[in-house]
């Protein structure tokens, strides 16, 4: 059996060692994770009439207000490479899973309550459940994907087999954002509202539900997010990447703030039980 021998600041004195560390803890921890999901996801649609039935309900709403905006002549979404129904499902499907999981993320070790302060495990458990619930709304998502490409007659390219690894920068970025987010929602409990703000008006300057035109098109080059939203959007319509540079660029930012945030989060995490 292993001991561990407490002492203070022991992640930092571990220097370079405490990579191994972190990744070994990790995947000891992948039994709880597991656990930790199933009860999240219960308690989200506990008592709901709908049930999981609202995961696939939910992203009709915004889209049939932007059909209904652009048909009526307030909004000019512009042409698209597929259908625009098509088009917001599979972009809002991908920004949901940055904004659910951040947003999931920021909440998860306040809303874990005592059992932070009461039970000795690593706390990044928490943030990465979280993450594990938004892609489970993502993959209920999917199967609506797939029922549009055959009620559109859309023909997807053959690239789309690589669709999930596109997918992994924005995992990434919102694993990163969530294990910062949730050492600050520790001790300033306004940082959850703050994040489901700004995430609410940072869609509106990606290019969720319309595409990369006109006098957007700087707006939308401007954000670090667009790349990671359109590259695999644009393997389905186009068989490519149309902006490589840019989504490398941010696959690379994302990867560096993640790791900059686990450890970071690392570190902090024997401080977390002391702010609850």
């Amino acid at each position: 059996m292993e001991e561990n021998v407490y002492f203070p600041n022991k992640h930092l004195k571990l220097g370079v060692r405490i990579w191994p560390r972190m990744f070994r803890d990790l995947i000891r921890s992948r039994e709880l994770i597991w656990r930790l999901f199933l009860r999240n996801l219960a308690a989200k649609y506990k008592q709901a009439v709908l049930g999981y039935l609202w995961a696939f309900i939910m992203p009709f709403i915004p889209i049939g207000t932007f059909m209904f905006l652009n048909r009526a002549g307030i909004v000019n979404i512009g042409s698209t490479d597929m259908p625009y129904a098509l088009f917001a499902l599979i972009g809002l499907s991908i920004w949901q899973l940055f904004s659910v999981g951040i947003i999931s993320g920021t909440n998860s070790i306040v809303s874990a309550g005592s059992v932070v302060s009461r039970i000795n495990f690593p706390r990044e458990v928490l943030v990465f459940a979280s993450m594990a619930e938004s892609i489970f709304e993502f993959l209920t998502k999917s199967v609506l994907i797939v029922l549009f490409f055959f009620a559109f007659k859309f023909r997807p390219s053959w690239c789309t087999v690589f669709f999930p690894l596109a997918l992994i920068p924005i995992l990434i970025l919102t694993l990163g954002l969530s294990l910062l987010l949730s050492l600050i929602n520790g001790v300033l409990r306004d940082t959850a509202n703050v994040v489901s703000l700004l995430v609410t008006f940072l869609m509106f300057l990606t290019p969720v539900l319309y595409p990369i035109s006109g006098a957007k098109a700087l707006i939308f080059k401007l954000n670090p997010i667009s790349p990671l939203i359109t590259a695999p959007r644009d393997l389905i319509a186009h068989g490519c990447i149309k902006d490589p540079a840019g989504f490398v660029v941010a696959t690379v930012l994302s990867f560096v703030l993640f790791f900059v945030a686990w450890r970071i989060f690392y570190i902090a995490e024997t401080k977390i039980p002391e702010r609850l």
